[in-house]
């Protein structure tokens, strides 16, 4: 077993998280009136919906980097989000001079945590993601994969109970990317992750509760729940019927208007 995961206090008590009557205004633009959606504790809850609609300020609103004019966002456990917080990109954004492992490790030394169960933490998950043989290569020597890997790992060396995930594998080619949602499925396993993502079989791969975001101001649609443990299978019919069933929903949502 990883020194890493399942034992961690942080990950006994990965909260929910509820979103009530927020509003934001963007010049004149009302981009949020009265949003409200739950996130709930140890799971994957997935975003999809139209560019443009707010997916990724939603995640912003969580991060704290930006102020609702009105709402309550708040731990299921009353406790303040600032702190126990990281937050995946779409882009991998690693400092081109670090390498692989001084990108993933960024953070804690920058804290003064580099101890010697910090670094061995760090080889077992370079290892699980497969980049122990890659851990001293400069990001402009390895593929987009392996620099997403490395993101991943950096995300988790953050050893926070909530993650916000925009986008992080969409600039993947196919088998790359259901590989990482492998990986992240495992070792996310036991946090409250709110991922945003265009790709409905990302969605449906990785979501216990599934949203769609429409319209402006935005709205946030019912939750899809499929079946299954994640990450479900491409192969399952289930998820074939699901997937057409959810993108006639996001065909609908494209033709809402945004101004």
């Amino acid at each position: 077993m990883m020194t890493y995961l399942p034992t961690d206090s942080k990950m006994q008590s990965a909260p929910s998280v509820h979103i009530m009557d927020a509003s934001l205004v963007y010049g004149e633009k009302i981009l949020f009136d009265q949003l409200a959606i739950d996130i709930s504790p140890s799971r994957w809850t997935v975003l999809l919906g139209p560019s443009g609609v707010g997916k990724t300020t939603l995640l912003r609103l969580i991060a704290g980097l930006e102020t609702p004019a009105q709402g309550v966002i708040e731990s299921g456990d009353k406790r303040p989000l600032e702190g126990r917080i990281s937050y995946m990109a779409q882009q991998d954004l690693l400092l081109p001079w670090l390498t692989l492992r001084e990108n993933a490790t960024l953070g804690s030394r920058l804290r003064g945590q580099n101890t010697t169960a910090q670094r061995t933490v760090v080889e077992e998950l370079l290892e699980k993601v497969g980049l122990a043989g890659a851990a001293n290569m400069l990001p402009a020597a390895c593929s987009g994969g392996m620099r997403q890997r490395a993101a991943l790992v950096r995300t988790l060396m953050e050893n926070q109970p909530l993650v916000l995930m925009d986008e992080p594998f969409s600039s993947l080619d196919a088998i790359t990317r259901l590989q990482l949602q492998d990986i992240a499925a495992d070792l996310l396993s036991q946090r409250t992750v709110l991922l945003v993502t265009h790709d409905p079989l990302e969605a449906l791969r990785l979501g216990h509760r599934i949203h769609v975001m429409t319209g402006r101001p935005a709205r946030i649609g019912d939750a899809i729940v499929p079946d299954g443990s994640t990450p479900r299978q491409v192969s399952d019919p289930r998820l074939v019927m699901l997937q057409a069933e959810l993108l006639t929903e996001l065909a609908g949502a494209a033709q809402e208007p945004l101004a």
